[in-house]
């Protein structure tokens, strides 16, 4: 249980809609949620058997947000966050608290790459992992650590994960995650090298004429669920910055309630 003292708003914090009625407390400067938190727990949440999952897990849960999202969308399972930086266990400690969800979502203190507390935690029916997509050297890292390791891979990346959640797979379990779309053989190449078999790709385009700069991945650590679907890109936005359907439809599927703010 995350027990603790009543969660109060910094004077530096906000809190914000997440999905249903659960909300997210993060700075309001740095490290904050972002479109490859919402593309993810939208990915894990609707791209499952029909079966809702028992357990779930978050690797790398930075402030919980897509680990909230999913204690909203399967209210009767058992979840953990697993976050190796200390003032991100802080604030994801704080966002169980805050939407009283204490009795079912646990946060782990430690380091993904570390296999004997993996496999310490059990085995999963869904994994989800938004790991960092820049590599290091690709650009300058930020000095805000918060936002530098969201960003940048200074603790592992797809790689790491994708072995991670091999190690915590239920036998029908599912991996959902985003990596960085280029080089475009690299996280298929990263679920094979951990013995996952993608069943599920998608890359995310920021607007019309851009690149791609995500990747969106279902595996497993069988090939008996169905041949791998790669769809068509997911666009945000259109060439004017308006969003598109598909990224309305997404925002939508959270069902934001207009609840007041508790804090």
């Amino acid at each position: 249980m995350e027990d603790g003292p009543p969660v109060s708003l910094g004077a530096t914090e906000q809190s914000i809609a997440l999905a249903g009625d659960f909300r997210l407390i993060q700075n309001l400067r740095g490290h904050r949620y972002s479109v490859d938190d919402m593309v993810v727990a939208h990915l894990a949440c609707t791209r499952r058997p029909a079966t809702p999952p028992g357990r779930v897990l978050d690797l790398g849960c930075g402030l919980g947000s897509v680990l909230l999202i999913a204690a909203w969308a399967f209210p009767k399972a058992q979840l953990v966050g697993l976050e190796r930086l200390p003032d991100h266990v802080d604030f994801a400690r704080r966002n169980v608290r805050l939407n009283q969800c204490q009795d079912r979502v646990r946060i782990v203190a430690g380091d993904l790459r570390d296999e004997d507390l993996v496999r310490s935690l059990g085995k999963f029916d869904l994994v989800m992992g938004s790991p960092p997509y820049f590599a290091l050297g690709s650009g300058t890292v930020c000095q805000d650590p918060s936002r530098a390791a969201a960003h940048f891979e200074l603790h592992g990346g797809i790689e790491d994960y994708a072995l991670a959640a091999r190690r915590a797979l239920a036998p029908d379990g599912l991996f959902a995650a985003c990596a960085p779309a280029q080089p475009l053989e690299r996280a298929t190449a990263a679920f094979d090298r951990a013995g996952l078999h993608v069943h599920f790709r998608q890359e995310v385009v920021p607007r019309p004429g851009k690149p791609p700069f995500l990747t969106l991945l279902v595996g497993a650590g069988h090939a008996g669920l169905a041949p791998m679907e790669e769809v068509e890109p997911l666009v945000l936005r259109r060439a004017d910055g308006r969003r598109t359907p598909q990224h309305v439809a997404i925002r939508e599927w959270t069902a934001i309630s207009d609840r007041p703010d508790p804090l």
